[in-house]
């Protein structure tokens, strides 16, 4: 068994972008809406990358009171603002706000977070349209990538259907020639289709929803999900300990798709000034 490392390929991408970010001087803006501990800790965790790669980084910050129609109303203007070369909204989002109008109201051209419908749908057309494809599915491709594991022809399952993970995902490995299974809540029988993956990606949010008998020997295994164990720990939705008795490589939780996710978020912000800078220049 080996370890798909996320944590030392990210570092790696960080040093890399940075030479290019040299040049671009690109700008990540971050909204921020309330206080949830997971979002508090990701955006520490994005701007650190940020720094890593020479990436500029701009946070705004509200509280949960903050009406919907002054959180549009902020998009507009980063939207408007041509110093910000791509901006996320964090999530979740209190309650009261409805994420899919959100969502539609940033401009796909500094959607970096890749969840506009406008770039969702390029890439059903192929790898060359995955131009800012959606950072955790993107984050898979380039760790199965620097590992050389191949995906053409391959048996791909997919635990997961949402649309910032499940969906993009199973989109991406049809792009490169897999057979794709998506499962998810209502499938009958999960450990029928997981035990048939050359690769299998499992993005639920369940601890230990998959366990040694539900998968073959040499399974290559990428497990999004993140967990916390009573005693706090983090850990994901696979079985660690044990599936990766029978696993030819599988991600750690933490250290493997999380790093590659925020990795991923800054390649699409260097990709989103790249292509504005060739727009302004053409």
């Amino acid at each position: 068994m080996k370890l798909l490392d996320g944590k030392s390929l990210a570092d790696q991408l960080m040093d890399d972008i940075r030479e290019r970010a040299e040049q671009l001087k690109p700008v990540l803006g971050v909204i921020l809406v309330g206080e949830n501990p997971a979002s508090l800790s990701y955006v520490k965790n994005k701007k650190t990358a940020c720094e890593r790669a020479g990436v500029e980084y701009r946070e705004f910050r509200y509280p949960d009171t903050m009406t919907q129609e002054e959180l549009l109303k902020k998009i507009d203007e980063l939207n408007a603002d041509e110093e910000v070369n791509g901006f996320i909204v964090q999530l979740p989002l209190p309650d009261h706000i409805e994420v899919p109008q959100v969502i539609r109201a940033i401009d796909p051209k500094k959607d970096v977070d890749g969840f506009h419908a406008y770039n969702l749908g390029k890439m059903f057309l192929s790898p060359e349209f995955e131009d800012l494809p959606p950072a955790t599915p993107l984050g898979i491709v380039k760790l199965l990538d620097h590992y050389d594991i191949p995906i053409q022809g391959q048996e791909v399952v997919v635990v997961g259907h949402s649309n910032h993970v499940g969906k993009p995902i199973s989109t991406m490995m049809l792009n490169r020639n897999a057979t794709v299974t998506t499962c998810h809540i209502y499938t009958k029988d999960l450990a029928e289709h997981t035990r048939c993956a050359d690769i299998l990606i499992v993005a639920v949010g369940k601890i230990n929803l998959i366990t040694t008998d539900m998968v073959k020997e040499g399974v290559v295994i990428a497990d999004v999900g993140i967990n916390r164990r009573e005693d706090g720990t983090l850990c994901g939705d696979v079985d660690f300990e044990e599936v990766s008795k029978k696993a030819s490589y599988i991600s750690p939780v933490p250290g493997g798709v999380g790093p590659m996710t925020v990795a991923a978020l800054i390649l699409n912000t260097v990709r989103a000034t790249e292509r504005q800078k060739s727009a302004n220049d053409g």
